[in-house]
């Protein structure tokens, strides 16, 4: 038994790559043969660059279905079109294919291989049909060489650069609408608005709703009787400012009395003001507590203020004419 092991395994790798090679059930071949085809160049003789057709029947069974697959490369060929046409009869039919081309090489020349791919009942199949000869004649007379004429004769297909500005354009293009969309964002991004101004309110109106505002806070009873004090500073040196026309917000307590002094402002409740001044200095900076009763009385001195410096300004007087009418 040992002896005929090595045997066998040198059995079974021999055959291993003929059992590879196909595997079950594909096909044995892959090509199909037609029962009939013919072959037709029109005319058998073309001058350089003329068109001429390749005519290609093929008689096949019913069932199968013949389309040509056209050569990528066709040397000194050009394939302009093909036709195809097809034809049943009762046990057979014809599909008859034309191929106009046209050829740039003098003499002899072999039309390139036409492949067709063929649908059968079972399966896509191939069928290559050789190329055959045309004979390719020149379009110049016979004394041409003499005459040097030779340069004139038709030539293949070549590439020829022409200079265009299309690129040049396109860019052109495109850097006038990036600028065009530029000068219009720019244009929206600065265009003057519109903005309704209401006119101002009277002093009188504006610092008595500051007033309310800073009430409704209620910053005392939240325990902020600084920012309380802070805030009512401000709208009291603010009306007193612009009251009797001066900087009252950047003066300090003692420079806000002398000015007030020296302007003679008439109604001014002066030591009330100093008191105030006074407490509200010691809550901000010294840090001193207020009750709540304290920062009741302070705001309603700033009503109280209002009330006894604030004159309302003169109405606007209508114009009076140059010229009284006549009385007749």
């Amino acid at each position: 038994m040992t002896r005929l092991l090595p045997w066998v395994l040198v059995l079974w790798v021999a055959a291993a790559p003929a059992w590879s090679a196909q595997p079950p059930g594909a096909p044995a071949d892959e090509t199909v043969q037609p029962r009939d085809v013919s072959v037709r160049v029109e005319p058998k003789q073309v001058r350089i660059g003329d068109p001429f057709t390749y005519e290609v029947v093929i008689t096949h069974p019913k069932d199968h279905r013949y389309e040509l697959a056209l050569p990528k490369e066709t040397g000194d060929f050009e394939v302009l079109n093909q036709t195809r046409q097809r034809q049943d009869g009762p046990d057979s039919a014809t599909t008859t294919f034309g191929v106009r081309m046209s050829a740039f090489a003098l003499g002899t020349q072999q039309v390139p291989a036409l492949a067709f791919d063929v649908a059968t009942p079972d399966g896509m199949r191939k069928f290559s049909l050789p190329g055959r000869e045309v004979e390719v004649a020149s379009t110049l007379p016979a004394d041409a060489d003499g005459q040097g004429a030779e340069l004139f004769d038709y030539q293949p297909p070549q590439e020829v650069l022409v200079r265009s500005w299309r690129l040049v354009l396109t860019l052109l293009g495109a850097l006038a609408a990036a600028l065009l969309a530029w000068a219009l964002w720019r244009w929206w991004k600065n265009r003057p608005k519109h903005v309704a101004v209401e006119p101002l309110l009277p002093l009188d109106v504006r610092t008595r709703k500051a007033l309310d505002a800073l009430k409704a806070q209620e910053l005392p009873a939240k325990g902020h009787v600084k920012d309380f004090y802070f805030r009512l500073s401000e709208i009291i040196r603010g009306y007193l400012g612009e009251r009797y026309g001066f900087e009252a917000l950047e003066c300090t307590s003692s420079e806000l009395m002398a000015s007030l002094r020296r302007l003679q402002a008439p109604g001014l409740p002066e030591d009330a003001l100093m008191r105030f001044v006074s407490e509200s200095d010691m809550v901000k900076y010294a840090r001193a507590d207020a009750s709540p009763e304290s920062c009741r009385d302070s705001l309603a001195f700033g009503y109280a203020l209002i009330d006894q410096t604030y004159v309302p300004p003169p109405p606007p007087q209508a114009p009076v004419n140059a010229a009284a009418p006549r009385v007749q």
